[in-house]
């Protein structure tokens, strides 16, 4: 049976057609936008809240998205163990939903901030990191004026026990984010946040990183997240 993935749609989404581009034409998995009012989601093997600027971000990004109709339904599947990734303004929306801990404000320079940076795998446990090998770094895009990740002493000592933190920052801090996080999963690892945009490193065109001058391995997010479908359809 051929995966089939979720792309929730908000008003403001503006990474939403990245996402299903590289994921129909050149994963070659079949993926569908779901408008946010949907409040009954079947068929689907895996969830994406891709990045944006979602309605209500002025209050608190992500704050309004979380309470959409889409988001219960994203809930009860990601209790039922489906991969549900969240990227950039999916991650805000991922944590103010309570999918995720801890808390996305703006970074520390005040500015948005839009360039390549280079992150280190922590945790290849996940269905969105399986793919990489442990402590791999690869150059990624950002983009975001509120990435900064910020957990007090208690979350981050949990997110650290229970192997949590799925990607750091190799070396510079680009928003100021609690020990350098760039992504963190739930307990169970079927739910991930990450601040960083693995869809505008997928396409040969695009995906050169120039700080490395070589091909960036960003797109392994989304052959992770295929294999890891395919393996349970077996299973």
């Amino acid at each position: 049976m051929a995966a089939r993935i979720g792309i929730a749609v908000f008003p403001g989404s503006n990474c939403d057609r990245d996402v299903h581009y590289i994921l129909n034409n050149i994963i070659g998995v079949e993926a569908d936008f779901i408008w946010h009012t949907q409040d009954r989601i079947s068929g689907y093997d895996a969830m994406i809240i891709p990045g944006g600027f979602a309605f209500g971000d002025r209050l608190r990004p992500g704050i309004i998205a979380a309470h959409s109709p889409i988001m219960q339904e994203v809930k009860r599947m990601a209790k039922h163990g489906v991969p549900v990734l969240g990227i950039c303004n999916g991650f805000q929306i991922l944590v103010e939903s309570g999918l995720l801990p801890g808390a996305l404000m703006m970074n520390d320079s005040l500015r948005f901030v839009c360039r390549w940076t280079s992150v280190q795998v922590t945790n290849n446990k996940t269905p969105f990191t399986s793919q990489f090998a442990l402590k791999q770094t690869f150059g990624i895009p950002i983009a975001h004026g509120d990435g900064r990740y910020v957990a007090d002493s208690k979350i981050l000592k949990e997110l650290k026990k229970k192997n949590q933190i799925v990607l750091r920052y190799e070396s510079d801090n680009p928003n100021g984010s609690t020990d350098l996080i760039a992504a963190i999963c739930n307990e169970e690892g079927n739910v991930m946040g990450m601040m960083p945009h693995p869809e505008r490193a997928s396409e040969r065109i695009l995906n050169l990183d120039r700080s490395r001058n070589s091909s960036s391995e960003a797109i392994t997010i989304f052959w992770s997240l295929v294999s890891n479908l395919k393996q349970k359809a077996i299973a």
